[in-house]
């Protein structure tokens, strides 16, 4: 499949470059980002066999979109892509290890699910995540798919998770309908539950609701992660004007590179 090459220069001699990578090298720097990012800076106790990445059996399966700045040819922004031919191999989507899916994946079309997203703490902002978004919607729409899927946790404040602050939060036209409601494997357990929102809502989801998504349903405690995570759902039929515009772009290119060589 073609793919859409985002280039977004952020000054007169910086250029994010983003694309899926097959090449292992830049995988494995993709994975020690996810690692710095997940284990060292969030406390997450990851299954790994090998100290600094963060990797599972999902990473053979998926494609890995990657951000590079192109001034040290360094990874500032990552997610992998799980699409539904992939998902069929591999057995099932991450986000089914979290919620009983069946009325969402009852929906007639094709399924896209996202994860692992993040980014390197030296390049947060608007930037990476935006070159990120533009990507991940044309990777989308090239592909035929109907619908982006996905977890977006949101981590404790000091007094534990504000379950019902953070829904209070969240705008009813990002609430899906009962019809679309999942059902989480493991609730977030009434003992860390707290009254006030002391931690908000993280900006990778805030920009998620930017873009329309859609959230089903109650939240998944993810007690590795420590953090509880929300089944997000985004019809891309249903895209703003405002976003279709801006990030379905029409030049084409191959995930053949000099910086990486795919394999």
């Amino acid at each position: 499949m073609k793919l859409i090459d985002t280039q977004i220069r952020v000054s007169p001699t910086r250029r994010l470059d983003c694309f899926v990578t097959h090449d292992q090298a830049l995988i494995e720097q993709a994975q020690r980002l996810r690692y710095q990012v997940f284990a060292k800076e969030m406390g997450a106790r990851l299954k790994t066999d090998k100290e600094g990445l963060d990797y599972d059996e999902i990473d053979h399966f998926c494609d890995h979109l990657v951000v590079v700045d192109t001034t040290n040819e360094k990874i500032v922004g990552y997610t992998r892509l799980l699409n539904q031919e992939q998902a069929r191999k591999l057995g099932y989507f991450y986000s089914q290890k979290e919620f009983n899916l069946d009325r969402v994946l009852a929906l007639p079309g094709r399924f896209l699910e996202i994860g692992r997203t993040c980014v390197d703490p030296k390049y947060r902002g608007s930037t990476v995540l935006t070159t990120l978004w533009s990507a991940l919607v044309n990777y989308a729409q090239l592909g035929d798919y109907h619908y982006l899927i996905g977890c977006a946790s949101i981590s404790p404040g000091p007094s534990g998770y504000a379950v019902d602050a953070v829904y209070r939060s969240i705008d009813s036209k990002n609430k899906a309908s009962d019809a679309l409601s999942v059902v989480p494997l493991i609730e977030v357990p009434e003992h860390l539950r707290c009254e006030r929102d002391e931690s908000g809502i993280p900006p990778l989801l805030k920009a998620y609701l930017r873009f329309g998504v859609q959230i089903c349903g109650r939240p998944f405690w993810d007690e590795d992660f420590n953090v509880m995570d929300l089944f997000i759902l985004l019809p891309l039929a249903q895209l703003e004007d405002r976003y279709s515009k801006h990030y379905l772009k029409p030049h084409l290119f191959t995930d053949d590179r000099s910086l990486s060589p795919a394999l």
